[in-house]
């Protein structure tokens, strides 16, 4: 497996404490803006077929799926309130000439905003 990274989006495009769904190859991706800090997650909630780009970021770092209200650590994926059990996949973040770079594995380097 090769390990790529795939341009995003523009910093710009996440809003502050905000989220953006995006393609990167043939993941579906969540990324968030806390602050100056850029993280990923996989988009689809663990529990329900909810997309997490959707949801609401509330304190310390966690994202509340907008279907049944349960949160995912943004930093991590792990699961934190109930009825999410099971984790999210993260996707490591890097900036580069005020682009968001997304790290996927076995992806074609392709993405679509």
């Amino acid at each position: 497996m090769t390990e790529n990274w795939i341009e995003a989006a523009a910093d710009g495009d996440v809003p502050d404490q905000g989220t953006l769904q995006v393609r990167c190859g043939s993941e579906i991706i969540c990324l968030y803006r806390i602050g100056a800090n850029h993280f990923a997650t996989q988009d689809e909630c663990s529990h329900g077929s909810a997309s997490l780009s959707e949801g609401f970021i509330v304190e310390d770092g966690l994202i509340e799926c907008p279907l049944h209200q349960g949160s995912f650590d943004i930093k991590t994926g792990k699961a934190v309130s109930a009825p999410c059990k099971d984790d999210i996949r993260v996707f490591p973040v890097k900036m580069e000439n005020g682009k968001i770079f997304v790290q996927v594995n076995g992806q074609d380097g392709n993405s679509s905003k």
